[in-house]
């Protein structure tokens, strides 16, 4: 792999990511919810920080930007449909865009729902996305300013991705998403097995990020909207893939 990331947790259940070009030593990270933690790791890896990645405009993955870029010079990178309410921009993103860290070549794509103007960061030649609030481990974002129907097209776009891509989420929800997922699809034996293994690793004090689209899609119960099972399970059988996912969204909202 090219790409090194070093996962940061930040808050009390944010995630940061930092990301090393292995070809040439540039670094980025993806979102700054505190500056601390991500210059301590900084130092820790003696390394530069080049480049911050924004995902969207919530405070908690933005708040340690000014600080950061104070202490490092990083050019401040994110979308251009959300630049009035982010930190400074250096460049401004859209839908389709792609930039490079080093060797590694990252794709930009609009993933709505949560809020408008969320993007996130997707390298194919390194399996690896970052999805901050739009696709979570076995969940996604509350729907916070677009739609249900935005929310479920952004989710059929990860639904497009490699199989092996490794999702990188913004927040440490998933022992309380599994909870969720195992209400509304209960037999689902890979999701059994999972909810198993996320509270064992939860006791180890261990990271439940990245998960692999694999286990999304044989998981998360917001992936499934358009399965067959799923939809029997949750009395939605003859009912569209937008009213199912749109009717699991306002579950959980209520969960």
């Amino acid at each position: 792999m090219t790409l090194d990331i070093t996962i940061i947790p930040c808050l009390s259940d944010n995630y940061a990511y930092l990301l090393r070009c292995c070809d040439t030593n540039e670094v980025a990270v993806v979102d700054v919810p505190a500056a601390g933690p991500i210059l301590a790791e900084l130092r820790r890896q003696k390394l530069t920080l080049r480049q911050i990645f924004i995902t969207h405009h919530h405070a908690d993955h933005i708040d340690g930007v000014a600080e950061v870029v104070a202490k490092t010079g990083a050019r401040v990178i994110g979308a251009m449909a959300d630049a009035h309410r982010l930190p400074p921009l250096d460049h401004a993103l859209k839908d389709g865009d792609t930039l490079m860290l080093g060797t590694c070549k990252a794709e930009v794509f609009d993933v709505y729902g949560h809020t408008i103007g969320h993007i996130a960061f997707h390298f194919p030649t390194e399996r690896a996305v970052f999805s901050a609030d739009s696709l979570m481990a076995l969940g996604c974002g509350r729907v916070n300013e677009g739609t249900h129907d935005q929310m479920w097209q952004t989710l059929l776009k990860f639904k497009a991705l490699p199989t092996d891509t490794l999702v990188y989420s913004g927040h440490e929800y998933t022992a309380s998403n599994a909870k969720f997922a195992l209400s509304v699809d209960p037999q689902n034996s890979d999701l059994i097995a999972r909810a198993a293994e996320i509270t064992a690793t939860r006791a180890r004090g261990e990271f439940c990020v990245p998960s692999s689209m694999a286990l999304e899609l044989a998981t998360n119960p917001f992936l499934r909207a358009d399965t067959p099972t799923l939809k029997a399970a949750i009395g939605m059988a003859e009912q569209s893939d937008a009213a199912c996912f749109s009717a699991l969204r306002t579950a959980k909202d209520n969960f």
